[in-house]
């Protein structure tokens, strides 16, 4: 059975020369990223602010993003759809180790002697909230299933995403420039 998830909708606001506020843009994300070897992930770029404080009246930025921390201080707004998992572990494998080569080079990926081949750290302070479907946090040393509605505060641990479900998951993600 195939499942269907909603494209996503993205409305950004402005002010015009009167000092109004009105939407300047009412569609879907114009930076959509995937890999053919992960068939169903698509990381949604949303918006991208390049430093804290955000410059309030920055353009759209997100055709810049080729990494998956936003970096100088930025932050980023991603949603990832996650398909469920292959049960074969050498496809599952090839599909973590495609998607960090091509979309995630920047993420210190550790697929070795880990609990799960997506095992990854970033220097980011990340919110994860779940917005339709379930999936699980792996850690190193322990993992909880998530659930519609659940967030996680990811604090640049180790981690991975394993969707064991028969359906899609949707994240959204606040990726917030960290340091250690």
């Amino acid at each position: 059975m195939a499942h269907e998830i909603k494209p996503v909708r993205r409305l950004v606001t402005g002010v015009d020369e009167q000092g109004k506020s009105f939407f300047t843009d009412d569609s879907a994300p114009t930076s959509v990223r995937s890999v053919p070897e992960r068939p169903g992930y698509y990381a949604h770029e949303v918006w991208i602010s390049t430093s804290a404080p955000a410059k309030i009246n920055e353009g759209d930025m997100t055709g810049l993003v080729k990494t998956v921390a936003p970096g100088n201080g930025g932050a980023i707004l991603r949603v990832i759809d996650f398909p469920p998992e292959s049960k074969d572990p050498a496809e599952r494998e090839r599909g973590m180790r495609a998607t960090f080569a091509k979309l995630y080079k920047d993420a210190d990926h550790k697929p070795e002697n880990s609990p799960h081949p997506g095992m990854h750290e970033t220097e980011t302070l990340d919110y994860a909230i779940v917005l339709s479907g379930e999936i699980v946090a792996v850690m190193d040393k322990e993992e909880r299933l998530m659930k519609t509605g659940d967030i996680l505060i990811q604090r640049g641990t180790n981690h991975a995403w394993a969707n064991r479900s028969d359906a899609p998951c949707r994240i959204c993600f606040v990726l917030i420039d960290g340091k250690r």
